[in-house]
């Protein structure tokens, strides 16, 4: 019984540890002013038939805080990239240069850096969510176990456990979100 006690445990802090990747990796496609290759993030490329990542397709660099450059790996493909860029939807308005493509980042206006402060409170707020919800498995687990034979005191520090867990993981939410928050609110 420790041992699916502590299994459980193992499960919950590694279903939050997930969802923890999953904030930083999102936050990384919400832009903060500077270019970045992740801004790209999510790119699929029509490449050969397959839809491909398009950071698979091509090099892709930030000579400065304004520009995104593009260096398809086989030129042939430059325009497929274009037109995946422009569907993507990210209000960008991409340069083919012939074998580059050049993306000028628009400075962001006080609107914008406010909006996209809301979109990563949500993201935040949806990671908390994912974080609440292995807590809830976990604590569900802890009371599979005892029903099954796991003593009731094992239980509630197998559930206090699981707790510290969640505020631990929150509270890191929240380190996360302010960071970006600042960052977005940097000018």
């Amino acid at each position: 019984m420790e041992e699916e006690a502590s299994f459980c445990l193992e499960e919950v802090k590694e279903s939050m540890q997930d969802a923890i990747k999953h904030l930083e990796k999102e936050f990384l496609k919400v832009r903060a002013g500077k270019a970045t290759p992740a801004m790209l993030a999510g790119v699929r490329v029509e490449f050969y038939g397959v839809l491909t990542p398009i950071e698979q397709t091509s090099n892709i660099n930030t000579p400065d805080a304004r520009q995104i450059v593009i260096q398809p790996f086989d030129r042939s493909t430059i325009h497929e990239i274009e037109k995946a860029i422009l569907n993507a939807n990210l209000g960008f308005n991409p340069q083919n240069e012939g074998d580059i493509i050049r993306i000028n980042v628009p400075p962001l206006t006080e609107e914008r850096r406010i909006d996209l402060v809301k979109k990563a409170k949500a993201i935040a707020e949806d990671t908390k969510i994912g974080i609440r919800n292995a807590r809830r498995h976990g604590n569900d687990e802890a009371k599979s176990l005892e029903k099954d034979g796991l003593p009731e005191d094992e239980s509630k520090r197998l559930m206090d456990e699981i707790q510290k867990l969640t505020d631990k993981y929150s509270e890191k939410v929240d380190k996360l979100f302010d960071e970006k928050e600042k960052d977005i609110l940097t000018v």
